[in-house]
């Protein structure tokens, strides 16, 4: 797969709600503790029956350029073979934050 036909699908949290969207571009920030997201995906359905929580993500991040994620925010991010359909879910249970390590003020 060439490296402009990469696919992401990423999980992350949003205020009670686990948001699962698909981007050709997902890297680390230069923004310490963050994970920036491009180039986001929504597929060309022309279906009668019509998801409203993919329409709402498409109305969310339809016009985004890039989104900054807080990394704790993140579930997973896997690289797919091509786009699913973005959706909002409820978060079920508890989903803990991976501990990160803060550098000391000052440090160098």
């Amino acid at each position: 797969m060439a490296s402009d036909d990469r696919m992401y699908r990423v999980q992350f949290v949003n205020q009670d709600q686990v948001y699962e969207l698909y981007a050709r571009h997902v890297y680390q920030s230069e923004m310490w503790g963050f994970i920036e997201v491009e180039a986001f995906v929504f597929g060309n359905r022309s279906e009668v029956l019509v998801d409203p929580g993919e329409e709402k993500l498409k109305k969310q991040f339809g016009d985004v350029k890039r989104s900054f994620i807080p990394m704790q925010a993140i579930i997973r991010i896997d690289e797919v073979q091509h786009e699913g359909v973005p959706r909002i879910s409820e978060a079920k249970g508890t989903v803990t934050a991976f501990p990160v390590a803060v550098p000391p003020r000052g440090s160098k």
